[in-house]
């Protein structure tokens, strides 16, 4: 009895404390997100990380950097990743073959791509019997490429397409001489104009209404996990208002220059152009353009599908929809 008459404040003393502990929260919902390579158009990811908007909206992201276009598709359509950041094209051509993907969110404007030449070459001409480093050779702004070449009077097999990879990996393919040419992102395009290269224009020169990156996942998933999902929109709008504010552009630059080799005023003019532009969205007049291009290069069957057979912006609706200016 004198144990239990002593150890009675002690008990309390314990319980007030538990009671003044907070309530155990669950974990977040995960999203397993998958880029191809990294570039300017993933600093909204960067600072999204950076800065926890992702958490503070309400989700976890994982994401991998998968370096190959065609394995990150396969592995999006498979369930190997929730998420991926995707050219607009790789989902037509995967519908069409019978998956459930769907774009959600445009990440870019009409491609910020540079076609890159090494020395000697001056002219769409002088491209006939070289090799060209890209992605893949059947997708992505290759076949846009194809286009544009045949538009300059090349045709199939005056060039070689070699598979290289990522926009490091083809930035490095020109740099050594293996190719003669690629379609680059900045700060990759930069980097090799200041080594010499020179550049045959840009794709958003050529085709300026092209439906740039997109974010897209599969139908079921998405279904399946609309919370999660709208939760991820929030986190990247979120990172997007942020990088459009001009107070925030020293610690832009700073996100930005930890993951990407770019010099100071590279960056600083990034974060100007980036900060000027509105959210890019998904249009259907541009993205009819990337139907048209992916069944002429795949020779699909009629009918031809519209843009809505691929795209669903009602999640995008309900995160917010497209930010507004600051």
């Amino acid at each position: 009895m004198l144990f239990e008459i002593r150890s009675r404040p002690l008990f309390s003393q314990w319980l007030r404390c538990m009671a003044s502990m907070p309530a155990p929260q669950a974990p977040l919902p995960k999203v397993r997100l998958a880029i191809i390579s990294e570039g300017i158009n993933t600093w909204p990811l960067y600072v999204a990380q950076a800065k926890d908007f992702f958490p503070k909206a309400g989700v976890e992201v994982d994401v991998t950097l998968t370096r190959s276009s065609a394995r990150q598709l396969e592995a999006l359509k498979s369930g190997g990743f929730d998420i991926g950041f995707q050219q607009c094209d790789h989902v037509v051509r995967a519908v069409e073959h019978g998956s459930d993907l769907f774009m959600f969110m445009a990440l870019a404007h009409a491609p910020d791509l540079t076609l890159v030449v090494g020395p000697g070459i001056r002219s769409f001409s002088d491209l006939r019997g070289k090799t060209i480093a890209v992605d893949g050779a059947g997708s992505g702004y290759a076949l846009l490429l194809r286009r544009l070449l045949a538009e300059k009077g090349l045709g199939v097999h005056d060039y070689v397409f070699a598979e290289i990879g990522g926009s490091r990996e083809r930035h490095d393919a020109v740099r050594d001489g293996e190719a003669a040419a690629s379609l680059l992102n900045p700060p990759f395009d930069r980097s090799l104009l200041e080594m010499g290269c020179g550049s045959l224009g840009t794709v958003a020169q050529y085709f300026p209404e092209y439906t740039g990156s997109i974010a897209a996942a599969r139908r079921g998933w998405a279904k399946a996990n609309e919370s999660a999902l709208i939760c991820f929109i929030r986190g990247m709008n979120a990172a997007f208002s942020w990088l459009r504010d001009r107070r925030n552009k020293q610690e832009a630059i700073d996100i930005l220059r930890a993951r990407l080799d770019i010099d100071p005023q590279g960056a600083a003019a990034a974060f100007d152009q980036f900060a000027q532009r509105p959210w890019p969205e998904i249009r259907k007049n541009g993205l009819q353009q990337v139907i048209d291009v992916v069944w002429e290069a795949e020779n699909l069957a009629p009918p031809k599908g519209a843009p809505e057979k691929y795209m669903d912006l009602a999640y995008l609706q309900r995160a917010g929809g497209v930010p507004a200016p600051s």
